[in-house]
């Protein structure tokens, strides 16, 4: 295999709280008209090597290639697409979200690759895309199965030659459940590409989620879970003797994945054996740019180079019966409290322009059903409350894990570091007045005193912008108790922890 494997995958994730370096107006909102500039700008000013333009769930500039092609041609002429640098469209999955970007997104690719040629540019400079939620190995095939199609009648109707009708979909897997038993949707779909392709794929760059298991499952079954996919994606990919590069799709907190410019040895011990990152929009905007730019080629150049775990039967056991431990806690927990983020999940400052999503998180308990927003907003609320989500359940999961003898930090490695951070932006004042309107906050409220007595550590504000925060985060709550806006103390505490959510 000749092609080169990026390392770093600028996204359009909305989680920046300050307005990015290139932009002009300052208002930290990231229109669809400046997400090709956008593009360029990560290529060109931060050196990531790949850049997903996400069609699940927002608006999306469809004449992206025409437009980098046409007012960047000199940068491309130089730093081939497809070849040097990468463009990904993260397509919508239509099993999960209904519209019709898929045929749009699809036919952008077979045109991309006629306009690159006709420019004399490598083609294709489009061959993959994301597949978000996946959780059967046919709908990954359908969409390989479609594009074929399209691209024999696009010939066909135009009377070209046929050279470019093979697409490499990258499923990403967003559930603690499909992460565990991933490798039963890898075996079905090797069967399935065998027999309509009447071959093994070269490769697979296989995407782990760690947003939405963490919203759904807590933090603890997020990392875990992911590293136990991890370990399967590489031991299937040894077994069929198909090269794998795994990638993980991570925000800068520790709930979202914990990968900040601050913290690149930890996650590079953490998630050792990743082949791509997601370098999200706070990791890029919301430190200093040198800074950035500094963390970006250290994973450039150091995340090839890193070896995975690999479990045997009994970790990974040991590993389900963790995830198994911690989420029944989260999930209770989360769902009652559920309300007072919807309430306050409007007030998250906007970041890009996202259609109505369709999330994971909808589980049956009791009667009827509690949905919460997307792990973003959901993130940013509970900072701006002062009460971290690391926390949700962690500390029960914890005690039951030790009375089973279980050493947790064997699969999480970072779990004090990440713990003892998110603690520098608990508000205790808030929680204590939280639990007396609604006694979820009370477990959590446990989950932190349990956390105090495994660490040895108070947890709470140490530095003078941890205190500051902590102040922002007590104005936040007042002020959403009288019924006020919210949204610039969000913002403004973003901005102290370089995040919104």
């Amino acid at each position: 295999m000749t092609r080169k494997i990026p390392a770093t995958m600028a996204t359009q994730h909305p989680d920046n709280a300050c307005a990015p370096y290139w932009e002009r107006d300052g208002d930290g909102f990231i229109s669809t008209y400046e997400e090709v500039a956008e593009c360029h700008s990560a290529f060109h000013d931060l050196d990531c090597e790949e850049f997903m333009w996400d069609w699940e769930g927002k608006y999306v500039d469809e004449g992206v290639v025409d437009k980098l092609f046409h007012t960047y041609y000199q940068y491309f002429k130089k730093n081939q697409l497809g070849k040097d640098k990468f463009l990904t469209f993260r397509i919508p999955n239509i099993w999960h979200e209904k519209g019709y970007g898929l045929a749009r997104a699809l036919m952008g690719i077979l045109t991309a690759e006629s306009f690159a040629g006709d420019m004399h540019l490598h083609t294709p400079p489009l061959f993959e895309v994301i597949l978000p939620m996946t959780d059967k190995a046919a709908n990954i095939i359908y969409i390989q199965k479609t594009f074929t199609k399209l691209a024999k009648f696009k010939c066909k109707l135009f009377e070209q030659k046929c050279a470019f009708n093979y697409l490499n979909v990258l499923p990403l897997l967003e559930g603690v459940d499909d992460l565990i038993s991933c490798r039963h949707i890898l075996d079905e779909y090797l069967a399935l590409h065998k027999k309509e392709y009447k071959k093994k794929p070269e490769y697979l760059r296989l995407h782990i989620a760690r947003s939405d298991p963490a919203l759904n499952s807590g933090l603890v079954p997020a990392v875990v879970a992911g590293k136990v996919a991890l370990s399967e994606y590489y031991r299937f990919g040894k077994e069929n003797n198909i090269k794998i590069f795994p990638a993980i799709g991570v925000g800068t907190l520790p709930f979202r994945g914990g990968l900040s410019p601050e913290k690149i040895g930890d996650f590079l011990r953490e998630y050792s054996g990743m082949r791509t990152v997601y370098v999200q929009s706070a990791f890029r905007y919301d430190f200093p740019l040198a800074k950035v730019r500094a963390a970006i080629k250290k994973l450039n150049c150091d995340l090839p180079k890193t070896q995975a775990k690999i479990y045997g039967a009994p970790e990974t056991k040991e590993a389900k019966d963790i995830c198994e431990i911690f989420t029944p806690p989260y999930r209770a927990t989360a769902e009652r409290i559920a309300d007072t983020i919807n309430e306050l999940a409007g007030q998250v400052p906007a970041r890009r322009e996202r259609k109505l999503h369709v999330g994971l998180f909808g589980y049956s308990r009791g009667v009827g059903k509690k949905k919460l927003p997307r792990a973003i907003p959901f993130t940013a609320v509970l900072y701006s409350l002062g009460v971290p989500p690391e926390f949700i359940g962690t500390g029960r999961g914890l005690e039951e894990a030790l009375n089973k003898k279980i050493n947790l930090e064997k699969y999480y490695l970072n779990f004090k570091k990440d713990l003892l951070w998110a603690g520098r932006y608990l508000n205790k004042e808030n929680l204590a007045k939280l639990a007396n309107v609604n006694l979820a906050w009370k477990d959590i409220q446990r989950d932190v005193e349990t956390l105090e007595g495994y660490f040895k550590i108070e947890l709470g504000p140490k530095s003078n912008t941890d205190f500051i925060h902590r102040n922002l985060t007590s104005n936040a709550f007042y002020l959403w108790r009288a019924g006020k806006p919210v949204s610039k103390e969000m913002i403004e505490s973003g901005k102290i922890r370089r995040s919104l959510g």
